[in-house]
């Protein structure tokens, strides 16, 4: 059994927010793959149901990103899980829009959600890091993530969310390869090789006498010819 937990904040003022993508990305694994409907428990959002062949909890903690650390921890415990069994979806401000990354224990980075979390399992959890960006200026960093996503972020934001649910049953059964491998034929999907290739221009010295006659030159006499 796995628990993903995507963080965010509760509420409509902050469905929108760069700071919720981690509440985006387990709504789009709930609704692509048939989970139950949404229940209140844990000082969360609890969904469950399969991926493959693994059975997974979905959990959005309700308590605010500062403390999602105590949905967590409460979650964990009654499923009897460890920490590896838990994957955090989170916003990275380290990371340019649209780039996703995988992480499997380590520090917090001054991510205030991921903070409480290992305040109470610990640090032993996978993280899936999803890029929103930096504002250039780290004041301003409070507002930037807690400002919604801008129409210009909407195609990549599509495409990001419908590789992570693609990939969503090799991620449960700790396949990081080939979940990274899902999102990104979404994000950034082969090139057609059904594109004709151009035709080559015709070589000035292959072409026939403008007299119209057959030209039974030899290609060295073509090229005196052709600076007479």
């Amino acid at each position: 059994m796995k628990l993903f937990v995507g963080l965010g904040n509760p509420g409509a003022k902050y469905a929108h927010n760069r700071h919720n993508i981690g509440f985006m990305a387990v709504d789009r694994i709930a609704e692509d793959h048939g989970f139950a409907p949404w229940r209140s428990k844990f000082q969360g959002m609890l969904s469950e149901g399969r991926l493959g062949t693994e059975k997974v909890i979905l959990l959005k903690p309700q308590t605010f990103m500062n403390l999602s650390g105590q949905s967590v921890g409460e979650a964990m415990r009654f499923y009897k899980l460890d920490s590896t069994d838990v994957v955090v979806f989170h916003d990275e401000i380290d990371l340019a829009p649209g780039k996703l990354r995988l992480k499997s224990g380590g520090g917090h980075a001054g991510h205030n959600g991921l903070r409480s979390i290992q305040q109470h399992i610990g640090p032993h959890y996978d993280r899936v890091r999803l890029g929103v960006g930096h504002p250039g200026d780290k004041t301003k960093v409070p507002g930037y993530v807690l400002s919604d996503f801008a129409k210009a972020d909407q195609d990549w934001l599509d495409d990001q969310m419908r590789g992570i649910s693609d990939g969503a049953a090799h991620l449960a059964q700790d396949e990081g390869p080939k979940f990274l491998n899902a999102v990104a034929l979404r994000v950034a999907p082969p090139r057609s090789s059904t594109t004709p290739a151009k035709t080559k221009p015709t070589d000035e010295l292959d072409a026939p006498p403008a007299t119209g006659q057959d030209d039974n030159r030899s290609p060295l006499q073509k090229l005196v010819d052709r600076f007479k």
